[in-house]
């Protein structure tokens, strides 16, 4: 179990200037404000609402890496108008309500801790702020059914699972203690031992969810059904732009009383891959499987010249037994490494504090995870990862194998670069380019956009090609029948919007 977290939103990095009243916008777009009678409308709705220039500061940002970096300047990418913060699903209905007969932008939010910019208010407007909607509702013991608000930070609903119900989700993202509910929901999120829990669609029961028009809607509810489409599915993964879910039905399991772990080095990435491969294709995976490669293990590990594999699980002794006996099987014939680098990583699992250290050196770093086949898998992890490494000022390019499936895998990219001259346009242009090599070169490789992180602002660009003509037009066709003005996380998914273009690729202000 992970340090309990405060239960409210964590700041990535501190902002500099002298004060939040001097805080600007590091877009230059169009944004629309709120006049005192609009504002008055929103506070008779109930809900907490602030104009404090240091609450819009800190709300309108998350952990986007580039992002991050303006913050020295005391930037963020754009700010808010508002802040409302609800405290019931009807207020919640009554604030769309307004924002869609007025035409005004409704970012949701919550913990923040997205590292795509999804939380951002490109075009100002409102910040609907969902942490007061927290709390574990009722819990299923019998089904193993949880109903949670999405204000939910992550570790608080686990430490309550645990301690009042002995059960666990599973779902454990490196930002359990940054992250909610609604979070890991709007952006399809993964934890680290996805391999026996799922990833949340998997996890994932029924949803409550308010349209921008104010419609409640409610989905799922059934272990499985064949009533039409999957309406959970349909929202999972939307980052707040077809919808704002206030609550969910997640599943649950009894606290694992077993556990296993082990460690392993390949002469190759490729071969460690291969392993992992027939571990999943075998039917009984651990709950992680994470493969590092040369680079990566040895700045982490001291390793050397050769991939590692760790191997952690947990769960019901005998499944964790036969797993195990697996793992063993199919990394025979290769060294087996101290187990105490399994107990390394457990300890440094959800540390977040390097991303902070590097960019206030000057870096520019960030992570770039998508899935791709097995049989795709050896091209793809060598052309991403020398497509990164080839964009000049780029000092470090690594990866690891971070999820497994019978069927594929995410690699996981970290870089690490500095840019030419130490400004926001050599920074913004680094960090840029980055990100058009390597998305470019995963797509190519038939490779995904994404796995876990979403798309927010930072991947809008490359939807029209991840998702193909037909793809694009259905996902425009769901988004003008949900949400025909366009309030609803404007921006984002590279979705149209009726406020003016996403300001992406980005440059300094003084050159947009």
């Amino acid at each position: 179990m992970t340090t309990i977290g405060p239960g409210r939103p964590t700041p990535p990095i501190e902002l500099g200037g002298d004060g939040a009243a001097s805080t600007t916008a590091h877009f230059v777009s169009s944004t629309i404000g709120l006049n005192a009678e609009f504002i008055r409308d929103l506070e008779a709705t109930g809900a907490h609402v602030s104009v404090d220039p240091a609450t819009l500061s800190e709300s309108s940002r998350d952990w986007w890496p580039l992002a991050m970096t303006w913050a020295a300047d005391n930037q963020v990418g754009s700010l808010a108008a508002a802040v409302v913060q609800p405290t019931t699903v009807e207020q919640v209905s009554t604030i769309l309500r307004l924002c869609n007969a007025s035409g005004i932008p409704v970012t949701p939010a919550a913990g923040r801790s997205g590292v795509v910019g999804g939380s951002v208010p490109l075009f100002g407007g409102v910040i609907l702020d969902m942490c007061a909607l927290t709390g574990i509702r009722s819990v299923d013991q019998e089904s193993g059914i949880v109903d949670v608000w999405a204000g939910t930070f992550g570790d608080l609903m686990e430490a309550e699972l645990r301690s009042a119900h002995g059960l666990t989700v599973g779902h454990w993202p490196q930002s359990v203690s940054l992250s909610t509910i609604g979070g890991w929901l709007a952006c399809r999120g993964a934890g680290q031992l996805s391999n026996r829990y799922g990833k949340i669609e998997d996890i994932v029961v029924g949803l409550d969810i308010v349209l921008a028009d104010g419609t409640f809607v409610q989905t799922g509810g059934h272990a499985r059904q064949a009533a039409g489409p999957d309406l959970n599915q349909l929202f999972v993964g939307s980052e707040g732009t077809l919808g704002v879910i206030t609550a969910a039905r997640l599943r649950a399991w009894n606290i694992p009383e077993g556990e296993a772990r082990s460690a392993w080095s390949f002469p190759s990435f490729e071969e460690g891959a291969d392993a992992c491969r027939r571990i999943v294709q075998r039917g009984l995976a651990p709950a992680a499987l994470r493969l590092y490669d040369a680079a990566e293990a040895n700045r982490s590990y001291g390793t050397g010249d050769v991939a590692v594999l760790l191997v952690f699980d947990e769960g019901d002794p005998v499944v964790v037994d036969a797993a195990a006996q697996i793992t063993e099987q199919e990394c025979a014939g290769t060294i087996r490494l101290d187990d105490a680098l399994v107990e390394k990583w457990l300890g440094h699992r959800n540390d977040v504090s390097a991303l902070e250290a590097l960019i206030s050196k000057g870096f520019v770093v960030d992570t770039m995870e998508l899935t791709v086949s097995w049989t795709d898998l050896p091209n793809l992890y060598v052309t991403v990862r020398d497509a990164i490494a080839s964009v000049p000022g780029v000092l470090a390019a690594s990866a690891h194998l971070s999820h497994s499936y019978s069927d594929g895998a995410c690699l996981y990219f970290t870089f690490a670069g500095k840019p030419s001259e130490n400004n926001a346009i050599a920074t913004d242009a680094l960090y840029t380019a980055c990100w058009d090599a390597g998305a470019r070169a995963g797509l190519e490789c038939d490779g995904s956009l994404s796995h876990h992180h979403g798309i927010g602002i930072n991947r809008a660009r490359f939807m029209a090609e991840a998702l193909g003509d037909g793809g694009t037009q259905a996902l425009h066709a769901i988004k003008a029948a949900l949400d025909p003005t366009g309030v609803l996380n404007p921006g984002k998914l590279g979705l149209p919007n009726p406020y003016g273009p996403a300001p992406f690729p980005v440059t300094s202000g003084a050159d947009q």
